[in-house]
């Protein structure tokens, strides 16, 4: 099993019309890695919405033409899926667009409520009518509510804010204005930038300003609402400084993409820092460093800069299919490691192989490389972590729904060695992970099990999908006659 991170978000606004469907394509091109369920864009052109959304890849889902079919404007907003709740379905795709009394409003939500069960239920029994099984549509339910009762978009959602709880970073189109939004914790990066031509870009990360000519301005700070507008821009800090930044520290380890700089902190050289601090704390007598690819790459060379140990390639990844994570079922995804992931027999044949990934949650796919390389001839495989084990699950957005589903909640570290068939095994200390954020506030309540809210009575991700089962069977049984 692969870790999974929920989301990317990504709007633009410019002074003039352009191909802002375009735009926001490279832009979702470039955060693809957050999310591979499904994307979707929504472009405002003077006031009306025109949109295009549907499960798969960027690549699947909008090709030439049906890009062309958007009309151009002067905003936009995208979004990649991968869901922590709700299924993989259409009907899940964001941005969800909603049409009410004062407007339209188009939303992309990266991050996971930690109140959305509640949230819902009140809805629910006020009358509202869920066509998702995502908590995305109850964030637009609320701002919505909220902007019946507000004078401006941007009102609405700062007392939305008050009532939300958990992670949640946000780009939310009206007719007029873009905005943006970062919960006070800050659990999800969000950061903003201009193109030359004065278009304004916000992405989750800063890899996608990149993308479409952006020079990166800054980080939207935990808490702080950013209002776009043929006015200019506002900054608005009434949520700001009411909690303790708390930036999922996986960011660092997997999430983002190497070449992103998140809250200042520059993702390369952090997964660099766990490597070099894996050799420090788990030194291994081996041969040869050989990271997984891609994401225990920059780890394993860390871990040869400290050690001394070369680096080396050792397996090569398959570029041309989806993440593990995609397959349904156990077998489906041991075959697909085997599809995925080849070794070079010349490289680790009769070897002491010191090998780097960034995470075991399950065990599965960690036995299955490991395995690939003993059958290339690997004589010793000495497997480092670059994060600290998996003992709780996470509530702000990560796919970890359960302790049953952590193979560190149930076993030593000697024994997950022996599940995987390594000789040894070291993670990455818990006690070293604000080396990685650079001395920034983080959230490692997945290792530690320091949660910063309340835990939700219901961590199922599927808990959305049985609400409606059990409404289902019971209204059901209800309307049944008697034999």
């Amino acid at each position: 099993m692969s870790l999974t991170e929920e989301c990317g978000v990504f709007g633009i606004m410019s002074p003039c019309r352009v191909n802002a469907a375009e735009i926001c394509y490279y832009g979702l091109y470039a955060l693809q890695h957050r999310g591979q369920e499904s994307c979707g864009i929504v472009v405002n052109d003077d006031g009306l919405f025109f949109s295009r959304k549907d499960t798969g890849l960027v690549s699947e889902v909008f090709s030439h033409d049906s890009l062309s079919r958007l009309p151009c404007g002067t905003m936009a907003v995208g979004h990649v899926r991968y869901g922590t709740t709700g299924n993989a379905s259409r009907s899940n795709c964001q941005p969800i667009e909603v049409n009410h009394q004062k407007g339209r409003m188009a939303l992309a939500h990266n991050g996971n409520l930690s109140n959305a069960v509640r949230l819902r239920s009140e809805l629910e029994m006020s009358g509202a009518i869920f066509h998702t099984t995502s908590d995305t549509e109850t964030i637009a339910y609320i701002v919505t509510r909220e902007r019946l009762r507000t004078s401006s978009i941007e009102n609405a959602l700062s007392a939305a804010m008050n009532t939300l709880d958990g992670a949640y970073s946000l780009v939310l189109m009206s007719p007029q204005k873009l905005i943006c939004a970062r919960d006070p914790y800050g659990f999800r990066p969000l950061c903003f930038g201009k193109t030359p031509d004065g278009i304004y870009v916000a992405a989750s990360e800063s890899c996608a300003l990149g993308a479409v000519g952006a020079r990166f301005i800054r980080d939207v700070e935990p808490g702080e609402i950013l209002v776009f507008s043929k006015n200019g821009v506002v900054s608005r800090k009434e949520h700001c400084g009411k909690k303790d930044k708390k930036l999922c520290v996986f960011e660092y380890i997997y999430f983002a993409r190497p070449d992103s700089v998140i809250d200042g902190v520059p993702v390369h050289p952090a997964r660099i820092r766990a490597g070099e601090i894996l050799a420090q704390t788990h030194p291994a007598d081996a041969d040869i460093v050989v990271g997984v690819p891609d994401s225990g790459l920059d780890a394993a060379l860390g871990f040869s800069r400290a050690s001394g140990i070369p680096y080396g390639i050792g397996l090569i990844k398959n570029k041309y299919i989806g993440r593990t994570f995609i397959s349904p079922g156990q077998n489906a995804r041991l075959d697909q490691v085997r599809i995925k992931l080849s070794a070079i027999e010349k490289t680790v044949k009769d070897r002491r192989i010191v090998l780097i990934d960034d995470s075991i949650v399950r065990g599965t796919t960690s036995r299955r490389i490991v395995g690939l390389l003993r059958e290339a001839g690997a004589k010793e495989i000495h497997m480092r972590v670059s994060s600290p084990p998996f003992l709780h699950p996470c509530f702000y957005g990560t796919d970890i729904d359960s302790d049953d589903h952590l193979i560190a909640c149930r076993h030593t570290v000697e024994q997950i060695a022996g599940i995987i068939g390594a000789d040894t095994l070291g993670y990455l200390p818990v006690s070293q992970l604000g080396q990685l954020a650079d001395g920034c506030g983080y959230c490692s309540a997945c290792f530690d099990g320091k949660y910063p809210t309340d835990i939700p009575a219901d961590t199922r991700k599927d808990r959305f999908e049985r609400g409606l089962s059990e409404k289902e069977t019971r209204n059901k049984s209800e309307n049944e006659e008697p034999a």
